[in-house]
């Protein structure tokens, strides 16, 4: 068995640790932060299942227009930090043609299919507590338009993928949901949604296993760099870990060391904003998304936490906070008891331009695997990456991961 280390400690760096534990392998895990908030702790704790629909479509980039007209909309731009975007923005373009955005779905759509069981899988596996649970799902609609619009899709989901929904007036939806008294013109019910009970929870589990069976280690890693016999993580202060094999699982902050590997990579944050109310003498029953409007609100075993949305800037550029209270503002027209007070976050969404993420070995060094860019899928997708990082570790390369490697972007 091989010594592996894995950079990033966040649910995707995590648990593809925990997999590569469970197959014998020596795991060292780093992290510079690792008892800090990674954007996997912060997320809507919902395994989005039916969500195989890249960003990047024909639809979408019709919309972008009017979305960004509004600086506290669904989608928004640091304008400021534009001309570091605009590769990405570009990739973007190119990635919302028709046929490129039919393989994306196509491509996430063979991820989801086995998403749900490799997390149970894992778990069973490792041994962790079971933070799933099958909640079920609800958008709210504005419009009879919008309406239609989310049937459309949800009736190809149910092609890909088998999971059914039902067209709810406003009535049906308040019985379902009984917080939800404001105007709405109809909801659409997905009842084999799941979530999770809180993410950070999880991740800290699986982190505790991570330090019980490997080394879970605060580092930073600043390169890496290849010699015959070994793989040398470079670190912060000049130390050199040598290992057998590296998984670079570091979020946004993989693209610094993926680009001295001579590999080009166009990773940006698409940063989301929530708040989380604890001490509520209430819940919803279910996850509710507010569909023309880009946010959910989820029920943590808890609290409450309403977040979403898109915002395209650069890691470093300083939260916009007023993101999270126009959500607040917004989500109080459809559930009203909903209160002003609470934690507000802001996380960094590793994305890529095509929605699809890198699982990936390097084209020339089989010791050296890619698993980020994510996006708002990386709690929903982190076992089943686990799952086949591990693979390509031990196999090589194979013909069906081809729409995730990393050399479609040279």
């Amino acid at each position: 068995m091989a010594k592996i280390g894995v950079i990033g400690a966040g649910i995707i760096g995590t648990a593809i640790a925990l997999q590569l534990v469970a197959d014998g392998h020596e795991v060292i895990l780093l992290d510079d932060d690792p008892d800090g908030l990674p954007t996997s702790s912060g997320n809507a704790a919902l395994i989005a299942l039916p969500e195989i629909a890249p960003i990047a479509s024909p639809g979408n980039l019709e919309a972008v227009p009017k979305w960004l007209l509004d600086p506290l909309g669904p989608l928004t731009i640091r304008w400021r930090d534009l001309p570091a975007l605009t590769p990405w923005l570009l990739v973007f373009l190119a990635a919302s043609a028709p046929a490129r955005a039919e393989a994306g779905r196509t491509a996430l759509t063979s991820l989801m299919r086995t998403a749900l069981a490799d997390h149970q899988a894992l778990r069973d596996r490792i041994g962790a507590s079971d933070h799933l649970v099958q909640s079920g799902f609800m958008s709210l609609h504005d419009s009879e338009a919008s309406l239609r619009a989310g049937a459309a899709e949800l009736e190809k989901v149910r092609v890909a993928l088998g999971y059914d929904f039902e067209r709810l007036n406003p009535g049906a939806a308040r019985r379902l949901a009984p917080q939800v008294e404001g105007p709405f013109a109809g909801a659409l019910h997905q009842p084999g949604y799941w979530m999770v009970t809180n993410p950070l929870t999880m991740l800290r589990d699986y982190q505790t296993l991570v330090r019980a069976r490997a080394t879970l280690r605060q580092a930073k890693a600043i390169a890496i760099e290849q010699r015959p016999e070994a793989i040398d993580i470079r670190l912060a202060g000049g130390e050199a870990l040598a290992v057998d094999k590296v998984v670079v699982a570091a979020g946004v902050w993989s693209r610094d060391l993926v680009r001295p590997l001579v590999l080009k990579v166009p990773l940006e944050t698409e940063r989301g904003y929530n708040t989380t109310f604890t001490g509520l003498d209430w819940n919803l029953p279910l996850p509710i998304g507010f569909a023309d409007h880009g946010f959910v609100a989820s029920p943590l075993i808890d609290g409450l936490r309403v977040g979403g949305a898109v915002e395209l800037a650069r890691p470093q550029t300083s939260p916009n906070f007023r993101r999270a209270a126009a959500m607040r503002q917004k989500a109080r027209r459809y559930i009203p008891a909903l209160p002003e007070s609470g934690t507000e976050w802001m996380g960094r969404r590793p994305s890529l331009p095509d929605s699809v993420p890198v699982i990936s070995l390097h084209p020339r060094d089989r010791r050296i695997a890619f698993a980020f860019g994510h996006g708002h899928l990386g709690l929903t997708l982190s076992a089943v990456t686990a799952r086949l990082i591990a693979r390509l570790l031990a196999e090589g390369p194979a013909e069906a991961l081809r729409p995730f490697d990393i050399q479609r972007f040279q």
